[in-house]
């Protein structure tokens, strides 16, 4: 009995063993696959690459910017930064030196989406972000706002935000649910909301004005419907 007690802690210990010896290897295994990120700003994105190469990285152009101090076509940032420690195959980060701003950014109002990037792409600029929103007055699909303005000095990028009307520009409304309701109360709301009043019709005789009295049964657009600013409406009454 004893011996078999001997032998049971002599089988923990082996195994306590051998756990700290694959744990200190898999540290170890994995502290060797760790690599320190070379300095990488001022350098070509050749030269860099090579860099980041040989230490088996991968190097990332991720953008480009003006800048007055870093020669054209030079790292300017990176990240992780110099010195960082990460695994073997990660991606550095960099951006790249566009030199000093030379591209006057185009005066691009009132253009259309296509016009604009012809012109920015004249310039060496590229299009940047682009929204559309619904601006009454405007020309549908051409550009109401950009960023940065016309002629701007001291620009950091070569992206040319813009904003371009909607390409169905006129305001549109949900129309209202008049069945059932006064007819002096519908033509209220639609005179109020800037729609034009159509003939209203009487179910009995189907020609006659009602006159701004009775009940609303058939309304044209209907409910739901989405119309324009200065849309048309008609109604049928029943007195």
């Amino acid at each position: 009995m004893r011996k078999l007690i001997q032998y049971f802690f002599l089988g923990l210990v082996l195994l306590l063993v051998f756990f700290v010896s694959a744990l200190l290897a898999m540290r170890f295994a994995i502290q060797g696959r760790e690599v320190n990120v070379p300095r990488l700003a001022g350098l070509t994105p050749a030269e860099a690459e090579r860099a980041a190469n040989s230490d088996g990285l991968v190097l990332s152009v991720e953008s480009r910017f003006y800048n007055a101090t870093v020669p054209e076509g030079r790292i300017i940032s990176q990240s992780p930064e110099q010195g960082a420690s990460v695994r073997r195959g990660w991606k550095i980060r960099v951006a790249q030196s566009l030199g000093p701003q030379r591209a006057a950014v185009p005066n691009l109002m009132g253009q259309s989406q296509h016009a604009a990037g012809i012109n920015i792409s004249r310039r060496n600029l590229e299009i940047g972000t682009m929204a559309t929103i619904h601006l009454p007055g405007a020309a549908p699909g051409t550009v109401v706002a950009q960023n940065p303005a016309p002629d701007a000095a001291e620009v950091t990028s070569p992206r040319v935000g813009l904003i371009l009307s909607a390409t169905d520009n006129a305001q549109q409304y949900v129309m209202p649910n008049f069945v059932g309701k006064p007819v002096s109360e519908a033509i209220t709301v639609v005179t109020k909301a800037g729609f034009n009043l159509g003939k209203i019709h009487s179910s009995a005789t189907d020609t006659s004005s009602s006159g701004g009295m009775g009940t609303v049964v058939h309304q044209s657009p209907q409910a739901g419907q989405k119309v324009a600013a200065g849309a048309t409406v008609t109604f049928e009454v029943k007195r």
